[in-house]
């Protein structure tokens, strides 16, 4: 063994102000209580560097650093002061930043203004010892491929300026902006090495060698290889996996340097690429594997296969049995960027993921000993919305997941007896074609916590109140055709568009009953999938599966602030008369019995005291619409039909619709959901909400939508074509599920055939980004599964008010089959309760 290969390391912390959670600029105070050996200044008033002594193992290594966080913790808590091994630190703004006052940090700060400024971030170094400097220079090149890797398990930095920035370690992002950062590329010696750095002092773009902030760099003072990728890890055992695996990877280099063996190395741009890669989604996504032309690989993966290839030398230096049990534990529990996010998604408070990077900062190595019940069998994937790494149930779900995975098989049996009993009792079904079908309901409630609800509340009735605003001017002025923000014929051409919507008075709400359908993206956000504005069905089902669960499992344990969703029925009530003359009647107009969602044009309508209508129980006497049989006059009518309402005909009356339509145009009958909504809904206007947001409102949107491109643009239509195995497509008038492509899942076949159906008539589709749906546990007849699930929420409206709108306090959750990211009941997809969090009391 010709390197040394002792170890140490540098981590830099944050100081926290336990009152306001925010940065401290103490630091100057606190060092000039501290042995200056092992407690150095930086660049920001904020921060304490910590310089761990050499040691030869890991053991001693994580000795150290625990022995200098105390004794720093014991400094700053008389101060009301706490130390954060963060990334960065949640609640940090541009605000908090305080140079430390040196000439050199001075010059710094003028040279490079606001990069300085930023640099409110915090990271951890590794240092491992080398005979000298020349082998240091060529084991830096040969290292990089497992740099992501240890970058992925060391994210704890998902949070700047108080926002999610989506990336897991934004710390690493921002620090690759300064000019000297990055890879060198492979050098062959210290001489070359050094003539670089000179070269670039000479540039006048840094002012010193400490300023070449590589990935990887041969210090100058001391014979050892440094590590500067990583972001400062909360709990100790992180670091010391990150210092074993560092170790290894050094060692293997050396070995191939002995052995003079050819390593082809990885273009600079490429591990530039898996840097990001690993800075964006951390362990939740993917990264490269090893080799020179690598693969995309899940992050355990990659990181189990990491630790694979450095058994030997773990082996050799003794580290074998600590490194594979600590990537385990790092695995199951998350990364911090992981953790931190779970805390915030319970209640939306940043106050909350300060709190637990302190605590994990102030901790035992390994974190608190786990006291949460384990899932043990449970098959978990990135994305699980209930089951965390280590197969522990989230807050959320600490009563509910345990008491369905511990029901036996008899029990489950039994449970799954008596809902389908409940079903057909009741009559949940829907039809499909010709054929009546059950509505397949899973027992495991979905939780949507308190303030994930005002999220989407703020959101979706923001979309909604646009999308209104739209529909009324389409129909009417058309300004924002006169205004250049869409074309005329992206509306009077659209195959939604309907000539007679044009005839309803100005004013008319035209759709008071706005379903949304949304997923969860891989970080716990919402995103919108598709606006359904013509006849969304959901409302009732919603009721019903909730009855059901209270049937089947009582026993339950609920939540306090469980929203119901029976509250839907008067507000659907008040929604439909709210515009509507006269005494006061609403009725549901249904398309039959053969309608597709009859049940739930039944029970609304029983539920909400309105009548339930077909084309047969109408006609138009003295101007106005009637119940044929009783005279009674209709004030507002819910359409619920499948057809257009101008073909609606019977054989007394064969131009009804045309005859109701008329009855609407002066007002006299309220037409909820009228014609021409198909507009808003067709998914090519989908592409088009944000700017109907901005346009309408003057507002930004605060939910995102999924990536979506119009293929009547030549320029996105011919991407399109040349990726459709790589997206989603679908009809722009499709329902139900019908005619979507999920071209990575798809044959070659059928990619072809979509393919050519796009260039016959691209008018006819969209393609949207692929956007893995979020998983939920799910019953199966071998215990608990995971599987896709996403959400239909609705907002009812009376005006485009910011106080005419409102989320209904339910949601359908929709469940896709097992192998399938489709949810749709018609293909196969089933539903679940929804269990949404409100204020208690």
């Amino acid at each position: 063994m010709t390197a040394e290969l002792t170890l140490g390391a540098e981590e830099e912390l944050h100081l926290i102000d336990l009152e306001t959670k925010r940065l401290s600029a103490k630091a100057p105070q606190l060092l000039s209580k501290l042995p200056g050996d092992r407690y150095g200044a930086e660049l920001q008033r904020t921060t304490v560097e910590t310089n761990v002594p050499v040691v030869t193992n890991l053991t001693d290594l994580r000795r150290e650093i625990l022995a200098l966080r105390k004794d720093l913790i014991d400094v700053t808590s008389g101060e009301r002061l706490a130390i954060a091994a963060a990334g960065t630190a949640p609640r940090s703004e541009f605000a908090d930043f305080e140079l430390t006052t040196t000439g050199r940090y001075g010059r710094m700060q003028e040279q490079y203004r606001m990069l300085v400024d930023e640099q409110l971030i915090c990271g951890l170094q590794i240092h491992v010892g080398v005979s000298d400097r020349d082998l240091a220079v060529k084991i830096a090149g040969r290292v990089a491929p497992v740099l992501p890797a240890l970058l992925a398990l060391s994210a704890s930095s998902p949070y700047w300026n108080g926002q999610d920035t989506g990336y897991a370690s934004i710390r690493s992002i921002i620090w690759q902006r300064w000019p000297s950062a990055g890879a060198t590329g492979p050098m062959s010696s210290a001489a070359e090495y050094d003539r670089m750095v000179q070269d670039l002092i000479g540039s006048g773009v840094i002012a010193d060698a400490k300023m070449a902030y590589f990935d990887v760099r041969p210090s100058s003072h001391a014979p050892t290889l440094e590590l500067r990728t990583c972001d400062a890890c909360p709990l100790v055992d992180d670091a010391v996996l990150i210092a074993g695996l560092f170790r290894a990877a050094v060692r293997a280099a050396e070995q191939s340097i002995e052995e003079d063996r050819f390593v082809e190395t990885r273009a600079a741009p490429l591990h530039r690429a898996a840097m990001w890669q690993a800075a964006r989604a951390g362990l939740t996504g993917e990264l490269l594997d090893l080799e020179a032309h690598p693969v995309r690989l899940p992050a355990p993966m990659a990181i189990r296969q990491l630790v694979s290839r450095l058994r030997p030398q773990l082996e050799e230096l003794g580290d074998w049995a600590d490194v594979s049990f600590l990537v385990e534990q790092t695995l199951a529990r998350g990364n911090s960027a992981d953790r931190q996010r779970a805390a915030y998604a319970e209640r939306g408070e940043l106050d909350d993921v300060v709190d637990l990077v302190v605590k994990e900062t102030h901790g035992p190595a390994g974190g608190a000993v786990a006291t949460l019940p384990v899932l043990t069998g449970y098959r978990f994937r990135a994305g699980d919305e209930a089951i965390g790494p280590g197969l522990h149930p989230r807050p959320s779900y600490v009563d509910i997941a345990p008491f369905f995975h511990t029901l036996s098989a008899t029990e489950s049996m039994s449970r799954t007896e008596r809902r389908d009993i409940w079903s057909r009792t009741a009559g949940l079904s829907f039809v499909v074609g010709d054929e009546k079908r059950g509505f397949d309901v899973d027992l495991v409630p979905r939780i949507v916590t308190q303030h994930e609800w005002k999220q989407l509340a703020k959101g979706l009735t923001q979309r909604a109140r646009a999308i209104e605003c739209f529909l009324e001017d389409a129909y009417g002025e058309r300004r924002i055709v006169t205004d250049g923000i869409l074309r005329e014929e992206d509306v009077v051409d659209a195959m939604g568009w309907r000539a007679e919507a044009a005839l309803l008075p100005p004013g008319t709400v035209r759709a008071p009953i706005q379903g949304f359908d949304l997923i969860r993206n891989e970080f716990g956000g919402w995103r919108v999938l598709e606006d359904n504005v013509r006849s969304p069905s959901g409302a009732a089902y919603a009721v019903a599966v909730r009855r059901l669960l209270d049937e089947v499992v009582p026993e339950i344990p609920r939540p306090g602030g469980l929203l119901d969703p029976a509250t839907v029925l008067p507000l659907l009530r008040d929604t439909l008369l709210a515009h509507a003359k006269g005494e006061g009647t609403a009725a549901v107009f249904s398309g039959g019995p053969e309608s597709g969602a009859w049940f739930e044009h039944r029970s609304l309508a029983e539920g909400a005291g309105l009548l339930l209508v077909t084309a047969g129980d109408l006609a138009v006497h003295g101007h106005r619409v009637v119940e044929k049989t009783t005279g009674r006059v209709i004030d507002a009518l819910y359409l619920r039909l499948d057809d257009e309402l101008l073909d609606v005909a019977t054989d007394d009356s064969p131009d009804l619709g045309v005859r109701i339509m008329d009855v609407a145009a002066t007002g006299d009958v309220f037409l909820a959901n009228a014609p021409g909504n198909g507009l808003a809904d067709d998914k090519a206007m989908y592409v088009a909400v944000p700017d109907l947001i901005e346009y309408y409102l003057g507002e930004k949107p605060t939910l995102e939508s999924v990536p979506t491109y119009r293929l009547r643009d030549e320029a996105e239509r011919l991407a399109v074509l040349d990726r459709v195995g790589e997206l989603v497509t679908k009809p722009v008038d499709g329902e139900g599920g019908h005619g979507v492509l999920i071209g990575p899942s798809a044959n070659a076949a059928s990619v072809a055939d979509r393919r050519a159906a796009i260039a016959q008539d691209p008018d006819h589709w969209v393609a949207q980004e692929v956007v893995t749906l979020s998983l939920h546990p799910t019953m199966t007849e071998h215990g608990l599964e995971p599987r896709h699930v996403d959400l239909r929420a609705f907002v009812y409206l009376t005006g485009t008010g910011p106080f005419e709108s409102r989320l209904a306090d339910f949601a359908l959750t929709r469940v896709a089959p097992e192998g399938s990211m489709v949810v749709n009941s018609s293909q196969g997809g089933g539903a679940k309760d929804t269990w949404i969090i409100g204020p208690e009391g």
